[in-house]
């Protein structure tokens, strides 16, 4: 320990020595030549970043942080494609409310402050695919006197850029539809909020929604927002056994003579009856349509299912092609799944269910028998006929219950509400 003790004093005083210039007076420290560079080749330089690096850099010089802060530079960085994470006790009132998201490049999870938001509470639903841009269902009640009970807040959809740290209220909806009413956000700051009946249509710039009926043969199972057109899945069958088809809108015709048409082929109904309870999300490239459901082992109307088969639509060929399949060592994970044979004791109990999200051509799946992580399933490259890839994802911050739901969300300062 004293050898040691006495080699740092030596490499102490030589260190001085060598600070000291010929006349004794201490040496300036050298500077970065990065910081010699002009102001335009030096944002050449850290536009090669990513987001997440250049917000890192930011505490390293006061170089780096006047230049890593102006927001057109930063909005010139790709975002981050993260899935963000809802969860059921999002909306309660917290002194610190957050949006927990996973980044899938780096498997990590991040922590988005959403404290700047002025409301009594919030619950993040979905995200733009313009980037940067997340919708909550917000209690905008101004304060604790208004209210008379917690069913009948008044909520409003609210719009928000947690980077930013920017917002914007939309016009108020009744509660009934924020609590049966699924969200889908489009291009430049459309919305749509559909329910079993109607939908109502938002756009930027209007002071009210548009209520539309929908006319469809049941009601609409995992609607998607893709290409400027709404898809949805109908049960079409009996009581006693289910039928699905697929059905698409375009948002122009919402409420027009045209209104929905059915995707229907006859090669495909062998296809969609090997599927128990489908649904659907965003393939790849924004013009392929993912369907997941379990594989049914036999036709018959209870027949339990061996795995989770994922089939991609090509929305320029209208042909359907199988995309994956889950693992068996996963999916006995989750105790057969709601695709699984109903034993009475799992159903009464909700101890099977599994839950489907995610989007441009990635899958989560979470289920209450797997705590703490979930699968996550990446699509091939475009023309891919590799199956995917599927993996587990832990670590799962801030929740201990088993039954988690998220969307993509792209992170970035591309986008103001």
């Amino acid at each position: 320990m004293l050898d040691g003790r006495m080699d740092r004093d030596e490499e102490e005083e030589e260190m001085e020595e060598e600070e000291l210039g010929p006349d004794g007076t201490p040496m300036p420290w050298p500077t970065s030549p990065i910081l010699l560079l002009p102001r335009d080749a030096l944002y050449n330089v850290l536009g090669r970043l990513t987001l997440r690096e250049a917000l890192a850099c930011r505490p390293v010089c006061r170089v780096f942080l006047d230049a890593l802060s102006s927001t057109p530079f930063l909005a010139s960085l790709a975002p981050l494609r993260l899935l963000a994470l809802r969860h059921p006790r999002a909306a309660e009132a917290s002194s610190s409310p957050s949006l927990y998201a996973f980044d899938p490049s780096l498997r990590r999870w991040l922590r988005l402050p959403l404290a700047f938001l002025p409301f009594r509470s919030s619950s993040p639903v979905t995200a733009s695919p313009s980037p940067s841009l997340l919708y909550l269902w917000v209690d905008a009640v101004p304060s604790p006197s208004t209210v008379t009970g917690a069913k009948n807040h008044p909520k409003s959809l609210a719009v928000c850029n947690p980077l930013t740290g920017s917002h914007r209220l939309l016009p108020p909806l009744g509660s009934a539809w924020s609590r049966h009413g699924t969200v889908l956000a489009g291009p430049g700051g459309a919305v749509l909020v559909v329910t079993e009946l109607a939908a109502l249509s938002y756009a930027p710039g209007t002071d009210r929604w548009l209520k539309f009926p929908l006319s469809l043969p049941s009601k609409p199972r995992s609607p998607i927002l893709m290409s400027g057109a709404v898809f949805a899945l109908c049960d079409v069958g009996t009581p006693w056994r289910s039928q699905w088809k697929l059905f698409s809108c375009h948002l122009r015709d919402l409420g027009g003579t045209r209104g929905w048409t059915s995707l229907d082929r006859h090669e495909w109904r062998d296809m969609f009856n090997i599927l128990k309870r489908p649904r659907l999300l965003p393939g790849a490239g924004g013009r392929r349509i993912l369907m997941i459901g379990g594989l049914r082992s036999s036709f018959a109307v209870d027949g339990p299912c061996s795995t989770v088969m994922i089939l991609r639509l090509d929305l320029a060929t209208i042909e359907w092609e199988e995309a994956g399949r889950m693992p068996q060592e996963m999916y006995r994970c989750f105790g057969g799944g709601v695709f699984g044979p109903m034993a009475a004791p799992a159903a009464a109990g909700g101890n099977n269910k599994v839950k489907v999200f995610g989007g441009d051509g990635r899958i989560w799946f979470s289920g209450k028998r797997v705590r703490g992580k979930l699968i996550m399933w990446e699509e091939d490259d475009i023309g891919g006929s590799g199956g995917g890839l599927w993996s587990w994802v832990d670590g799962i911050p801030g929740y201990n219950e088993g039954m988690y739901r998220g969307f993509v969300f792209d992170a970035g300062f591309t986008a103001t509400p």
